[in-house]
């Protein structure tokens, strides 16, 4: 199959994806898009949202939909890394045998990330960036594809521990789950009062995900889509060449070049799902604050003139 025919392939089974998550999830087209252009990307999720919004059932229908074996970890300030990775037991033949720990999976869910202290957080880092881990001093390579899907509750501060910004950086997409219009509740109501069971199926395997991932990655760039991308972030940089005045005196530090790694990987991605063979500047933008909100920091003057994230990254656009 050629790449052409295989880009083609993606986007008919994008379509397909999207309508057997939607046979769970009500409205939030938005929040699966760009979940499944970080999975389609190789990059993790950050989904930021107050409870009861279904976070973890979209991440379930999602990795149903695409046939992964998913895992989920209730992040609680008790966890320990090694509930996470696994741990070395003594067996009945008094050998030493390692249990491999939740993070052994395609898909995993890390439900209320900041609920732990950062010790257990930090299990999740090696992982996430080297796609193994390390225990007992022995080096263990992850299932592939794999996906670290983490949801963060905004609201309450009591008993959280604020992500540190090495690892909110590992996290390609800061996705946040609005609530749903009233036609939207009223049809989640509906169907979720009754006795219906929704039963969703595979429509991709996972052969087809990473051979996606790497086509994706083949896709050519011009040099001005590029270029945008970096100009972009440069300019949430208060020290960066190109970052305006109110930018200088309103952020304390902006986005590093990960950043702009990712809004070209994204913008390929997003060119893909939308049948175009290579990115413009208008993919760039479409990615673009889901990439930057969790990756520019206000200082304590924007913050008290309610200068939000999105506004800044708006104006940068």
């Amino acid at each position: 199959m050629t790449e052409v025919e295989k880009l083609e392939k993606l986007k008919s089974q994008y379509a397909a994806l999207q309508k057997e998550v939607g046979k769970a999830i009500v409205g939030q087209d938005e929040v699966v898009k760009y979940v499944l252009i970080s999975i389609f990307s190789n990059g993790h999720c950050l989904l930021v949202g107050v409870p009861g919004l279904a976070k973890t059932l979209l991440v379930n229908s999602i990795a149903q939909s695409l046939g992964l074996d998913f895992k989920r970890i209730q992040f609680t300030p008790d966890l320990m890394p090694s509930d996470i990775i696994g741990a070395e037991i003594l067996d009945e033949q008094r050998q030493f045998k390692f249990i491999q720990g939740p993070i052994f999976s395609n898909i995993v869910l890390a439900d209320e990330i900041n609920r732990t202290p950062p010790k257990t957080q930090s299990a999740l880092l090696e992982a996430m960036q080297e796609r193994k881990v390390t225990a007992s001093g022995k080096s263990m390579t992850l299932p592939s594809p794999f996906f670290v899907l983490a949801t963060q509750n905004p609201i309450e501060q009591e008993g959280t521990y604020p992500l540190p910004e090495a690892q909110l950086d590992r996290f390609m997409f800061n996705i946040w789950v609005n609530y749903p219009s009233i036609q939207e509740e009223i049809d989640i109501v509906k169907a979720t009062t009754d006795n219906r069971k929704v039963s969703i199926q595979a429509v991709i395997t996972q052969e087809e995900i990473l051979s996606y991932q790497q086509v994706i990655r083949q896709m050519p760039v011009a040099d001005n889509v590029v270029e945008y991308a970096v100009k972009l972030v440069n300019k949430t940089r208060p020290e960066g060449e190109l970052a305006p005045d109110w930018v200088k005196k309103n952020i304390s530090w902006g986005a590093g070049p990960r950043a702009s790694q990712h809004l070209i990987v994204g913008a390929k991605c997003h060119a893909a799902l939308n049948g175009k063979f290579s990115p413009d500047i208008d993919d760039v933008r479409a990615v673009a604050l889901p990439i930057l909100r969790h990756r520019v920091v206000r200082n304590y003057k924007a913050e008290a003139e309610g200068l939000t994230i999105e506004k800044i990254v708006a104006q940068l656009l």
